[in-house]
């Protein structure tokens, strides 16, 4: 059975920094695309950042570059969004998707798989 589940979000001040972790199961990981995508309410849930099977291709949405990195573990089957200088305009539930096809195109078109979602608060 593939799954994916979220985890690290919370309540931060602005400012402040999350790491979120997704861990997956069922996937020949090492062979998809996975990425982050957020969804705030009312609005459509947004691609944040995606990463290539083999490492080397990254893409970031322009609201989160030079703040946010991605990153990801074969060996743990994990992948992890590590979020800083976070701005309350970046509350969201935050979602983990593969992309089975390994497309290295970031969207939410191309995604096979989702996880449940983490919601992070930014707030003082």
């Amino acid at each position: 059975q593939k799954q994916l589940v979220e985890s690290g979000g919370g309540l931060v001040q602005p400012g402040g920094s999350l790491k979120l972790s997704c861990a997956t199961s069922g996937f020949t990981f090492d062979d998809v695309q996975i990425g982050w995508f957020r969804q705030a309410p009312g609005k459509e849930r947004e691609a944040v950042s995606c990463i290539s099977s083999s490492h080397d291709v990254t893409h970031y949405a322009d609201s989160v570059k030079g703040r946010f990195t991605i990153s990801r573990d074969n060996a743990k089957n994990t992948v992890y969004l590590q979020m800083n200088s976070l701005k309350p305009e970046d509350a969201a539930i935050y979602y983990c998707g593969v992309d089975e096809a390994d497309t290295d195109y970031c969207s939410t078109i191309v995604i096979d798989y989702w996880g449940q979602g983490t919601q992070v608060n930014v707030s003082s």
